[in-house]
């Protein structure tokens, strides 16, 4: 069990970090569009298009990564009141009657729906330049393969709250920059308060 939440945890962590790199290349873009709409008064006719695209990509393709990390909303103002095996006994039972369906239903809907659309080459209807848009259709199923295997991961941290009154944590691979200018201000002044 310890071993495929790893390995989801891993893939999940990849695929975020990944596409998160698409920030950078929006920046990019939209500051290119700025520049040539407002200083050369000469707008393109994509980059609203590529925009919506590539933001739509790295939000569904980090949805997996953000689960790993217990990052999605979530009500808990009762939840993290009650003991970890009741926690673990809900979280289980709410990923097999909502979660799994739910993903089921994305990736299967999503393989028909991009289908449909690299059948005939979907374009987008938004903007003059008639951008391509089939292949971002994909990413709803990519993005719900991966849901599905970090869905599973999740469950088995569940069953094993469930079983060991304990949760396995997803190893930390990022820090709030709070925490760290804290930490490095307690560092400075000699002070350590957790």
């Amino acid at each position: 069990m310890l071993s495929f939440i790893r390995f989801a945890d891993r893939l999940s962590a990849w695929f975020g970090k990944t596409f998160g790199w698409l920030i950078m290349m929006m920046t990019i873009g939209v500051s290119y569009e700025v520049f040539v709409r407002y200083v050369l008064r000469s707008p393109t006719a994509w980059s609203l298009d590529v925009s919506f695209i590539m933001y739509g990509t790295l939000f569904m393709m980090g949805g997996a990564y953000t689960l790993s990390r217990g990052g999605h909303v979530r009500g808990d103002f009762l939840y993290r009141l009650w003991p970890v095996r009741v926690q673990g006994a809900v979280d289980f039972v709410l990923y097999l009657l909502f979660f799994f369906p739910g993903v089921t239903a994305l990736i299967l809907s999503g393989w028909k729906y991009s289908a449909r659309s690299w059948q005939y080459a979907e374009v987008s209807v938004n903007s003059p330049a008639g951008i391509p848009i089939y292949q971002f259709k994909s990413v709803l199923v990519a993005a719900g393969i991966l849901l599905f295997i970090q869905g599973i991961a999740q469950l088995l941290r569940s069953f094993i709250a469930m079983r060991d009154g304990v949760w396995i944590e997803a190893d930390e691979d990022v820090e709030e920059t709070e925490q760290l200018l804290l930490r490095e201000q307690e560092d400075r002044a000699g002070v350590h308060v957790d």
